[in-house]
C-alpha cells in the first residue's frame, strides 16, 4: 500500500505533537513526503528530525495559521520545494472551552476559537488551493469535531462548537466549488482522544484519532467529497 502513495506530498498544520503529530507519521508510513507544519518552528524540527530517524520523509516548516505572511512563507516553500501539493490537512486547533457557556461567553476567547479553528484554515486553504489544483489527487482534510455537529448540539464549550460548525461549512462550500478541479474535501471527527486537550481520560488513542483522518486523506479518486466522518463512517451535520 505504502507504494501507492510514493512521491505524492502532503502537509499537517499543528501537527508537531497530539493528532497532528500522529497523522504526520501514518502518512509518511505510507510513503508520503510529509509537510510538518507547526507555529513553534523549534518543536517542529524536533518532532520532524524524532520521525527522520524512524525512517520517514519529514520535513517541518514554520506555520502559523493566525498569520498571513505565516502561511505565505509556507506555501512558497512547498511551492519552490515539491511544486504541488496533493494532501492538506487542516489539524491545527485551540480552545476546547469547557469553562463557559454561550449565555456569558467571552467573546475575544470566541474570536481567539475563530482564528485558528476557522479562518486559520480557511487561510490555509486560500493559499494553498492553486498548489492542489496542480495534484491529480489532491484531498482537502478539515478536522473537525462531533462538538460542531448541529444535529447532536447542547450547550456548553459555545467558542469551539460554533467554531468547528462554521469548519463544517467551510467543507461544504469548498468541495461543491472545487468538485471540478478533482479536489476531494471532507470534514473528519477523530473522536475523543487522549491528547493535551482531550485530556487522560479520552477512550481512544492518539494512533486511532490519526487514523479517522489518513482515512479521508487517502481516499481514492471517486471518494466522498463534501461529507463528514469519523472512522470512515457518515457524522450528522
Amino acid at each position: 500500500m505504502a507504494e501507492s502513495f510514493a512521491g505524492r506530498v502532503a502537509l499537517v498544520t499543528g501537527a508537531n505533537r497530539g493528532i497532528g503529530l500522529g497523522v504526520v507519521r501514518q502518512l509518511a508510513r505510507l510513503g508520503f513526503d510529509v509537510v510538518l507544519g507547526a507555529r513553534d518552528a523549534e518543536k517542529g524540527e524536533r518532532a520532524s528530525a524524532a520521525l527522520r530517524q524512524e525512517g520517514l520523509s519529514v520535513t517541518p516548516v514554520a506555520l502559523d495559521v493566525t498569520d498571513q505572511s505565516s502561511v505565505d512563507a509556507a506555501r512558497d516553500f512547498v511551492a519552490g520545494r515539491f511544486g504541488r501539493l496533493d494532501v492538506l490537512v487542516n489539524n491545527a486547533g485551540a480552545l476546547y472551552d469547557d469553562w463557559q457557556r454561550a449565555e456569558n461567553a467571552d467573546l475575544e476567547t470566541a474570536r481567539e476559537a475563530f482564528e485558528t479553528n476557522t479562518l486559520g484554515a480557511w487561510r490555509v486553504c486560500i493559499a494553498f488551493i492553486p498548489l492542489l489544483k496542480k495534484s491529480g489527487h489532491a484531498r482537502i482534510v478539515n478536522v473537525s469535531s462531533e462538538s460542531g455537529s448541529l444535529a447532536s448540539m447542547g450547550g456548553g464549550t459555545p467558542a469551539y462548537s460554533v467554531s468547528k460548525a462554521a469548519l463544517n461549512v467551510l467543507t461544504r462550500k469548498l468541495a461543491d466549488e472545487l468538485r471540478s478541479a478533482r479536489v476531494v474535501v471532507n470534514s473528519v471527527c477523530p473522536g475523543w482522544v487522549a491528547t493535551e486537550m482531550g485530556g487522560r481520560d479520552a477512550p481512544r488513542t492518539i494512533a486511532e484519532g490519526a487514523a479517522s483522518v489518513v482515512w479521508a486523506a487517502t481516499l481514492p479518486d471517486d471518494g466522498p467529497t463534501g461529507g463528514f466522518f469519523r472512522d470512515g463512517q457518515p457524522l450528522d451535520w
